[in-house]
């Protein structure tokens, strides 16, 4: 939040992720005091304003770089003009600033740029990717260094997410904790009926998760407040919501699969399977949403009516599908119970390959790059090329991996059964080795299966000695920058 004077008719409006926010002047020439928009490096920005100089040049600086020249209106009104936010533009606050060139009228609007992981998976894809993660690195996680380690009532297999200045996790006290990401310190908690072994997903205003006392629920992600719940027939246990469209996608222990309005509450549909459902969905861009049942069925259903489009059986009567269903390039990977992986058409469901791994894979699977990696029961840390199903390459932990991998900046990250969280590097392009490298690696009390996040230079795990832990590398997650002069401004002017 902050003040600035500005000429008396002048008023800036920034738009990210389709949201709004206008400043206005007042009589004595000062800004309303706002909350900032918040995007990723890469991300769009739109500028928009009125009270300029009439059909003139408008300077726009992403701090002190003009991005983009915008031109007025005969009123002075400038229209929706796009920037976007420099790839390497680091987490915390920076400046937007629109100058018209010969009145000289400016704006200014702190902006907050951020690499949000705000649910298990990354995104609905399930994909643990986090493409926009621009602090960490191979040449820098060997610096990561404890930050904070916050103390809950129970163990933490819940994985933590991240979600604009905020980190939640589950517990098997009971409670949602909200932490600040750079102290850890406990912002607010909620008591749910019973543990909670899922992983929370943050959509707008609301996070959502699901609890062993059967219930679905939507709190406000700033106060924690309860927004709803509902109550399905049994104990929702492991999995990750999936939020799209103005719908919550969770499967239920009773069997079921529902389709939650997610600002309401109320059910849209349900699906009946033959087993227990403990495997997050994927949602895809074609509107389907696939998941995994304890009956050894993967399905496809219309995310909007619940039809089933297809469902695959897998050959080993009664196994498990445990593990979160990846979607990526219009193919479905998941791991079983049975040691196996398994790549599905998501259009027709038919089988396109499959593969016996040493181990259970029920920790999920993170793609990049056509390769599927993912740990086992036996303590490798494998990368399996998708086209030729060859092994890329590997790296054995000695320690069972009950966690999803995640992925950011060319390093894998993972959790393991012996309470170690570890950053790898995977061989080089071109490098004649399958050996993968390890960078970096911590202990945590005891046993971890929560999978890592990795957002804004931190990386952040919850572990089965009943804490939740931040490792960065000393800085902070959210730098403050002070506005830059409007005289610095006009020197680095686009011609």
């Amino acid at each position: 939040m902050f003040h600035q004077t500005l000429r008396a008719t002048t008023a800036l409006s920034l738009f990210a992720f389709a949201a709004a926010l206008h400043i206005t002047t007042a009589a004595a020439q000062t800004v309303e005091t706002i909350t900032p928009l918040a995007n990723h490096p890469s991300g769009t920005v739109t500028v928009s304003g009125t009270g300029f100089g009439d059909s003139e040049a408008v300077d726009i600086y992403f701090d002190t770089t003009d991005e983009q020249i915008g031109v007025t209106s005969a009123t002075g009104v400038l229209g929706a003009t796009a920037i976007t936010v420099p790839a390497a533009a680091q987490p915390g606050i920076h400046w937007i600033t629109a100058i018209g060139r010969h009145s000289g009228t400016a704006a200014q609007k702190s902006f907050t740029v951020g690499t949000n992981w705000a649910k298990l998976g990354f995104g609905n894809r399930n994909q643990s990717n986090n493409i926009y993660e621009n602090t960490l690195s191979a040449a820098n996680v060997g610096g990561l260094d404890t930050v904070f380690a916050t103390p809950t009532g129970n163990q933490v297999i819940s994985s933590p997410v991240v979600f604009n200045g905020r980190v939640y996790a589950g517990s098997w006290d009971n409670k949602l904790y909200a932490l600040n990401p750079t102290t850890g310190a406990v912002d607010w908690t909620y008591t749910s009926g019973a543990a909670i072994s899922t992983t929370p997903s943050v959509v707008g205003n609301n996070i959502y998760f699901g609890s062993n006392d059967t219930k679905i629920y939507a709190l406000s992600a700033a106060t924690g407040a309860l927004v709803w719940s509902y109550a399905t027939g049994a104990a929702i246990s492991k999995n990750s919501p999936v939020v799209a469209n103005g719908v919550v996608y969770e499967g239920s222990t009773d069997n079921n699969f529902y389709a939650i309005n997610a600002y309401g509450g109320t059910k849209l549909w349900s699906y009946a399977t033959g087993g227990a459902i403990s495997s997050t969905a994927a949602y895809g861009p074609n509107g389907i949403v696939y998941f995994g049942s304890a009956d050894g069925n993967i399905y496809a259903l219309n995310a909007t009516t619940g039809a089933k489009i297809w469902s695959y059986a897998l050959p080993t009567a009664g196994d498990v599908i445990d593990s979160p269903v990846t979607f990526a390039d219009n193919v479905i990977y998941f791991g079983t119970a049975d040691s196996k992986l398994y790549a599905i058409n998501a259009r027709n469901g038919f089988l396109l390959w499959s593969m016996t791994v040493s181990g259970v894979v029920d920790g999920g699977i993170a793609f990049a790059n056509n390769q599927i990696i993912f740990g086992t029961s036996e303590g490798e840390l494998e990368a399996y090329n998708v086209i030729t199903q060859q092994e890329v390459w590997q790296y054995d932990l000695s320690a069972a991996i009950n966690s999803q991998p995640a992925l950011a900046n060319g390093v894998v990250y993972i959790s393991a059964g012996n309470g170690d969280v570890y950053a790898i590097q995977p061989p080089l392009a071109g490098s004649n080795s399958n050996n993968a490298t390890l960078l970096w690696n911590a202990a945590t009390g005891t046993v971890s299966s929560s999978s890592p996040a990795i957002s804004n230079g931190m990386l952040y795990v919850g572990s089965s000695d009943d804490y939740i832990y931040g490792f960065g590398l000393g800085a902070g997650s959210a730098i403050k920058r002070l506005p830059p002069s409007l005289t610095t401004l006009r020197a680095h002017r686009l011609p």
